[in-house]
């Protein structure tokens, strides 16, 4: 029997919202998870996976050290996983090269290298004889490559069901296919919450809705802007090994994966929500994973998909509680990191919502965007 008055209830069960219910499940807290479709089947399974805590990072900032300290959780969060449920999340850490086409990404490339050295993280550049010697398949006219030996990978959709059974084992409740319908505030405090499954009255609620958390928090009158991204993706299999590790250009990156499958992503058009993946995107991302490795002109074509990311107008997602209520609490917009960001953010919003003081995520609180008129 799911219990109606739980101590933390959560709305969203994607990547984010799964390990945060792991994370306070680890802490014996009583968590019961509303998803309105399938559990970790929207943005979360059609990830590629990606652990870039550099590869991306542009410039020093808050959003750099949260990737950085998620990252580094990775390695013993696999195992903890694996040890929890039997479920590998294929953990690779053999890094990931951003590729230079031409001689100005080249220099912008090399300029991060060395504010990222400064920062204290492994990074090197390789010119086209490294490359050629280390990636002997990828293009010829490459002007050269940021190595990052510390970014890495996992299986997104392995890492989602992970999540999901070891909180389960440990006394999470799911409900799938279940919309919120209402959402009643009294003085600041949420006191029930009318679903299609029945009214829940919990001591504390965590919006994790993804990409339709904006329109969840307008129900209590919170402006919560998210715009919508639809990214697009496609495997391919190749007849041989033609890469060691990911690969990151421009205009697509390259995730190989341990059963031979090459994921090739992302499109991106914002406020997109249709589903399906258009035939113009696959010409785009095939044509370009060709120009980087030109043997995949001889790979199998496997499947394509599409999936619905968070976007928020600052670009660094909302971690933390809601000014003017008691115990809302929300964690979302992580946009293109949600796998990177998934530990990080279960952890810390575990410490934040049992009443510890988390220092990390006062950059990411809500109270920076939101507005509140709670309808009370």
């Amino acid at each position: 029997m799911i219990s109606n008055k739980p101590d933390v209830l959560i709305v969203g069960g994607g990547v984010i919202g799964l390990s945060i219910a792991y994370y306070l499940s680890k802490k014996k807290v009583q968590v019961t998870l509303l998803e309105k479709g399938r559990v970790g089947k929207e943005a979360s399974s059609a990830a590629a996976g990606m652990l870039g805590a550099q590869v991306e990072s542009e410039f020093p900032g808050p959003m750099v050290e949260l990737c950085l300290k998620s990252r580094k959780m990775f390695p013993v969060l696999s195992q903890e996983l694996k040890e929890k449920t039997g479920l590998d999340i294929e953990w690779d850490g053999s890094g990931l090269l951003r590729l230079a086409v031409d001689s100005v990404e080249a220099e912008e490339l090399k300029k991060r290298a060395k504010w990222q050295r400064k920062q204290g993280e492994a990074v090197e550049w390789w010119e086209r004889e490294e490359i050629e010697i280390n990636e002997p398949f990828l293009a010829k006219s490459l002007e050269g490559a940021l190595y990052i030996p510390e970014d890495g990978q996992v299986s997104a959709p392995r890492l989602v069901q992970a999540y999901a059974t070891a909180a389960r084992l440990m006394g999470a409740e799911f409900l799938e296919g279940v919309n919120v319908q209402g959402i009643e505030c009294h003085k600041g405090s949420i006191v029930k919450l009318n679903t299609s499954a029945g009214v829940f009255e919990p001591e504390t609620v965590i919006l994790t809705a993804g990409a339709w958390m904006g329109s969840l928090a307008d129900q209590l009158g919170v402006n919560l802007p998210i715009v919508p991204v639809k990214g697009e993706s496609l495997s391919l299999v190749p007849q041989r090994r033609l890469m060691q590790r990911t690969l990151f250009g421009k205009r697509c990156y390259l995730v190989p994966k341990a059963d031979g499958q090459i994921i090739v992503g992302a499109t991106e058009i914002e406020r997109d929500t249709s589903p399906g993946v258009s035939a113009g995107a696959i010409q785009n991302l095939i044509q370009e994973a060709c120009r980087l490795v030109p043997n995949l002109k001889q790979a199998e074509y496997l499947h394509s998909w599409s999936g619905i990311r968070p976007k928020t107008l600052d670009g660094l997602p909302y971690l933390g509680s809601v000014p003017g209520f008691n115990r809302l609490f929300v964690a979302g917009g992580h946009f293109r990191n949600g796998i990177l960001l998934s530990a990080v953010t279960g952890q810390k919003m575990a410490e934040l919502v049992t009443g510890k003081s988390v220092p990390l995520l006062a950059p990411f609180s809500p109270e920076r965007i939101c507005n509140v008129a709670c309808r009370q």
